[in-house]
């Protein structure tokens, strides 16, 4: 990814309000995805827009919509440290790649063995959504096309790393990261592994995605399961064309 390519615009740097929930995210993301060139409706084809469940689904299904471009998910599973479930060690992909946090190394407690245990638990939980989602919706083609991949917020930044990775090694033109909010520091970290980011707000005094939501209750599978099957087939596929390859 070239230095000059990422042509987006400095967030803001303070928390000047709240979005009301998720779905207010996504419409003001798509407000600042069409007018980006890349990462908009211009070029011969609409993006495909891939969210992380289950929040990111929610903001995704609103881009998608408005994009007129198909939706899908992108499976990958945050590592838990032992004893402190909310801090992420890294995270694992679909297909069991590990991604660990440079910090990892530096915490004795955490041996190649809980990695590993923690791995196989999350590795489960994708198994279970892949079979849940993937009923509904077939997995789409990347290579070759431009993405947007979303989700409600950063904060490690590990999920979303993992994700880019596996939408970058199945050959991925373009990739534009989307996000309503961010922790400064991890959104740098984001920034080398994608091709443009959209980000509303990366405040200094973040310390949790939820603190910048009216409304953040949890997203159940049941819903994500209803906005692949509303938003998971190409505009032409529901017209009675075909699918891009």
């Amino acid at each position: 990814m070239r230095p000059d390519a990422m042509s987006d615009r400095r967030p803001e740097t303070s928390a000047t309000g709240l979005f009301v929930d998720r779905a207010d995210a996504g419409r003001r993301l798509l407000d600042r995805l069409r007018a980006s060139a890349r990462g908009g409706t211009a070029g011969p084809a609409a993006p495909l827009v891939l969210a992380i469940p289950r929040g990111g689904v929610e903001l995704g299904a609103v881009i998608a919509r408005g994009l007129d471009a198909e939706l899908d998910v992108v499976l990958a599973r945050k590592l838990r440290a032992p004893h402190q479930p909310e801090l992420a060690l890294g995270a694992v992909s679909e297909d069991g790649t590990v991604y660990l946090n440079d910090f990892v190394e530096r915490m004795p407690d955490v041996t190649a063995a809980v990695i590993e245990a923690e791995r196989r638990r999350q590795l489960g939980e994708i198994e279970r959504r892949r079979r849940l989602y993937r009923a509904v919706r077939p997995q789409a083609s990347i290579a070759g096309r431009r993405v947007i991949l979303t989700d409600d917020g950063i904060a490690t930044g590990a999920t979303l790393g993992a994700g880019l990775r596996t939408v970058r090694e199945a050959g991925a033109a373009w990739i534009v990261v989307a996000v309503p909010v961010a922790a400064p520091e991890r959104l740098a970290a984001i920034r080398p592994l994608c091709d443009e980011v959209v980000c509303l707000l990366a405040p200094d005094d973040f310390q949790a995605i939820g603190q910048f939501y009216a409304s953040f209750a949890p997203v159940p599978d049941e819903r994500v399961v209803d906005l692949l099957r509303e938003c998971g087939r190409p505009a032409a596929t529901a017209a009675g064309g075909h699918a891009p390859g």
